[in-house]
């Protein structure tokens, strides 16, 4: 086990469609699925997908954690419960079949108790030596202090590199820490300095600063269509995303996280491995509602950008 991937905050995502939305209007739900959520379960899921193993530690509590061990065990997704005192979540994603917009309600998250914090200190000191990653994704629950997620980071054993992909207070307090790598998107990467980073020229910039300031050796900057940015201390590179028919956006930077994770175990270069992770997302976006990434549309993907880009980016 190379991986294991960290999901404080899990949830089921039940998705459905309907004809339209309006106020003071019941529409029809159909088309419904239930899948399993959360950051670091996502990210395990899409990494099983493209045949890396991986194991998800994730907060279980009440009949929907019950619920979602049966989920996890169904796609054969390696994972370890950590029980906690209160429930699970439940999200909801609703498709509007006459606009064709897709509508996300995410809810809030149990608080945790001074032994669910101390269950989750004792699972992460035990992650085993061999681990090379540990994937620390998606928010924190309810009202959870960032002191005690940092507390959480620098519980992982020393040589263990520590990949982290949150926002707000949690994304600040890893920078804090110093991990080995940040996957904001453009906004989060924004609240990190407290302002809109409109240009890619100030994107760079800010990443280039964070790398100095040794928050994270790398920070691959999620753009969406627009591919992404690479930050190290070799430098900045850019990759361009693949033009694909998006069907779903959920899912799509947990499944880039999964592809650059696998791509590092698997030995490939940085840079390469950025070009699998963003091969990933855009295969994700391809999907209706959180079905992630398939393995097959990653590699295909990834292929073309190949294909495109012979040469590996410049380091500048």
């Amino acid at each position: 086990m190379k991986i294991v991937t960290v999901t404080l905050n899990p949830c089921i995502d039940k998705t459905f469609s309907v004809d339209r939305v309006a106020a003071d209007r019941k529409p029809a739900g159909h088309d419904v699925h239930v899948y399993p959520g959360g950051g670091g379960i996502n990210v395990a899921r899409a990494v099983t997908r493209l045949g890396v193993e991986a194991q998800a530690l994730w907060s279980c509590g009440g009949d929907v954690g019950r619920h979602l061990t049966r989920l996890l065990d169904a796609e054969q997704v390696p994972h370890v419960p950590v029980p906690i005192d209160g429930e699970v979540r439940e999200n909801l994603i609703v498709f509007d079949e006459s606009s064709r917009e897709q509508y996300r309600f995410g809810m809030p998250g149990p608080r945790f108790s001074q032994a669910d914090r101390a269950r989750w200190l004792e699972a992460v000191q035990s992650v085993a030596p061999s681990v090379e990653f540990v994937v620390f994704s998606g928010s924190l629950p309810d009202a959870e202090p960032g002191d005690w997620y940092q507390e959480l980071l620098r519980a992982v054993r020393s040589g263990t590199r520590i990949i982290v992909d949150t926002a707000g207070v949690a994304l600040r307090r890893a920078l804090d820490s110093g991990v080995f790598l940040i996957k904001p998107n453009q906004r989060e990467l924004g609240q990190v300095v407290g302002r809109e980073l409109v240009r890619e020229t100030e994107i760079e910039e800010v990443a280039r600063e964070i790398v100095a300031a040794g928050g994270a050796e790398v920070v691959v900057v999620s753009l969406g269509r627009g591919g992404a940015v690479c930050a190290s201390k070799d430098g900045v590179a850019r990759f361009l995303a693949p033009a694909v028919l998006a069907r779903s956006k959920v899912g799509a930077g947990d499944s880039m996280v999964a592809g650059l994770t696998a791509g590092l175990t698997q030995r490939r270069s940085l840079e390469d491995a950025v070009r699998f992770g963003v091969a990933a997302g855009s295969a994700a976006v391809m999907n209706e509602g959180t079905e992630l990434c398939r393995r097959e549309d990653a590699e295909r993907l990834y292929q073309h950008l190949l294909r495109h880009d012979a040469s590996p980016p410049r380091m500048s």
